[in-house]
Formats: C-alpha cells, sequence, structure tokens
C-alpha cells in the first residue's frame, strides 16, 4: 500500500498500473491479486488506512490531555485534526476523490464522530456547555472543523497551531463555554 500510494501521489490514480505498483513495492503481480481484486479495492484499502492513522494521531493528542479537561481535549482534536488534515489532504483526496457520500455508515467516519461526541458528552456531564442535540453538534463540528482546514490548505499554512487556536476558541464560543483570555459579555435580555 505504500508503493501505491506514493505512485498515486506522484503520477496519479488513472496513471498508475498494478504492473507500476508491484514494481515499486518489489514483489510478483501474483501477490498483488493475493490481497486486491482490483486497483479499486487497494484504493479502499488506503482509504481504510488514512482513516485509521487520522483516528490514531486524533487519540494521541486527545489522551495526551487531563482526563477532565474537556476544553483541552476539544482543543486538542480541533488541533490535532486540521494539522493532520493540512499534512495529508493530498492523499486524503486520492482516497476520497470520489466519495459522494455513498457510505454514510462509514464505521471509521462514524469511529472519529464517536471520539468527538465523548469529549462534547464529557464537556456536557462536566456543567462546561449545555448540549440539547449532542450528535449534532459532533458532526457541525467534525463537517466544520474540515471546511475550515481547506482554508488552511488554500492559505498554504504549514504550522496551524494559531489557526487551529482560532477555530478552536470559535467552537467553544459557539457551545457557550468560556474562551481563556477572551472578554467576558454578560447576556442580557437584548444580547440573547
Amino acid at each position: 500500500m505504500a508503493a501505491a500510494e506514493k505512485l498515486f501521489l506522484a503520477n496519479g490514480v488513472e496513471a498508475t498500473t498494478i504492473s507500476s505498483i508491484v514494481e515499486e513495492a518489489n514483489v510478483a503481480k501474483g501477490t498483488f491479486y493475493h490481497y486486491f481484486a482490483a486497483k479499486t479495492d487497494m484504493l479502499a484499502a488506503l482509504a481504510e488506512r488514512y482513516t485509521r492513522q487520522y483516528l490514531e494521531v486524533l487519540e494521541g493528542a486527545v489522551n495526551a490531555c487531563a482526563g477532565d479537561d474537556w476544553v483541552g481535549k476539544l482543543q486538542a482534536w480541533i488541533h490535532a485534526s486540521i494539522q493532520t488534515y493540512v499534512d495529508t489532504y493530498r492523499t486524503h483526496d486520492i482516497v476520497y476523490g470520489n466519495h459522494h457520500h455513498h457510505d454514510r455508515q462509514n464505521r471509521d467516519k462514524n469511529a472519529i464522530l464517536d471520539q468527538l461526541l465523548e469529549i462534547l458528552n464529557g464537556g456536557k456531564t462536566a456543567g462546561l456547555w449545555p448540549l440539547l442535540q449532542p450528535r449534532i453538534t459532533a458532526l457541525l463540528i467534525y463537517s466544520g472543523v474540515h471546511g475550515v482546514a481547506d482554508d488552511a490548505i488554500a492559505a498554504k499554512l504549514k504550522d496551524c497551531t494559531d489557526f487551529a487556536r482560532s477555530v478552536s476558541d470559535d467552537c467553544l464560543r459557539m457551545l457557550g463555554a468560556p474562551v481563556a483570555g477572551a472578554p467576558t459579555v454578560k447576556r442580557t435580555a437584548k444580547t440573547r
């Protein structure tokens, strides 16, 4: 799969043949067909691997936070999501280039959402933010983070730390949580 990914990135999926993949991997063509029936199966396996690696990065970032630091976990999740997507978007675009939501029950995507949902529910239980529809909030944050990451890609950001901080601060504001260093706004009947 590493050989295929390298060639897909260099030459594109269409221009990459199974023969070139096995040559790059230094294996027999029969070895390829032992694992994959076609190049599309290789792409599907690469997509699963990409999402699994993405989830592992998120888990590492979240697990580095204290167990009850729900704000920190959300910030870490957002930063890791943005930075990883910016760093790997070319592979993402190859493996999910034709992903027109045909698999709405995507197990790997749901694992990422479940991870975010656990953070949101932890913060809700701790009284940090109210959530009437936690899954919808998780979907909004997940989709929003991926959408704004495209802006970071277009801006050619290498280090997304400040950008991710701004995104996580806005997400915290949307959740109704206090943002460190931000002025507090007293809510009155007129500001609601």
